[in-house]
């Protein structure tokens, strides 16, 4: 898939390969409802659409949201595009599958930034911001059996993932593929910063899966 980016909104690299292709074995296929929370180019809802999904993308970036457009049209297929911050713009629907590529770079400062390029991947201190979110707020918007896949670093704490999706009270909670190597450019520029320790050259990139009951 040859997709298009607008300056100012993030490319794909390889966590959001990794996480199309969890979407490719996932996706229920025609009359199935998928949702991508923080949708940058697009890439995440595209595949689901691919595979039949009725597809929605959310992003707080209007540039995001037209480069998503711009990509369906080029793809050839039907996305449903929203602007805001994880579930707000979907609030009282539900899905069959849930994706989310969110920001997860820690950053020196304590919240996500409302403006800017950095605001793809900066998400507070710990780089958890809107990753917990998704967590909980996800049970309330899956259908019973509906999956939600997650991709993160291992730097921001896998185990603290499975266990918030298991307090939300997903079930399945499990860490689908993991792919080790060294820290990416985003990393090594926070490490600069101090948010990462000095003595860390590697990390796990993991795909999170959890299902609803």
């Amino acid at each position: 898939m040859k997709l298009l980016t607008l300056p100012g909104v993030f490319a794909p690299i390889s966590d959001s390969w990794m996480l199309a292709d969890a979407i490719r074995a996932e996706t229920r296929g025609p009359g199935s409802r998928a949702l991508d929370i923080c949708t940058g180019s697009g890439v995440l809802a595209l595949t689901a659409a691919q595979c039949g999904a009725e597809a929605t993308a959310i992003d707080v970036s209007r540039r995001a949201l037209l480069t998503v457009r711009l990509n369906a049209r080029r793809v050839g297929v039907s996305v449903r595009t929203r602007r805001g911050r994880t579930f707000g713009p979907v609030a009282g629907e539900r899905f069959d599958l849930i994706a989310s590529n969110p920001p997860y770079v820690p950053s020196p400062r304590p919240d996500v930034p409302r403006r800017g390029a950095s605001r793809a991947w900066e998400a507070g201190h710990d780089g958890r911001i809107v990753l917990d979110a998704i967590c909980d707020g996800a049970p309330d918007h899956l259908t019973p059996g509906g999956a939600l896949l997650l991709v993160h670093s291992s730097l921001i704490g896998t185990e603290k993932t499975l266990d918030r999706l298991r307090q939300a009270g997903l079930v399945d909670v499990e860490v689908r593929s993991s792919v080790r190597g060294p820290l990416g450019p985003l990393m090594k520029a926070q490490q600069a910063a101090g948010t990462i320790p000095a003595d860390v050259d590697e990390e796990d990139v993991v795909i999170i899966r959890a299902v609803a009951p």
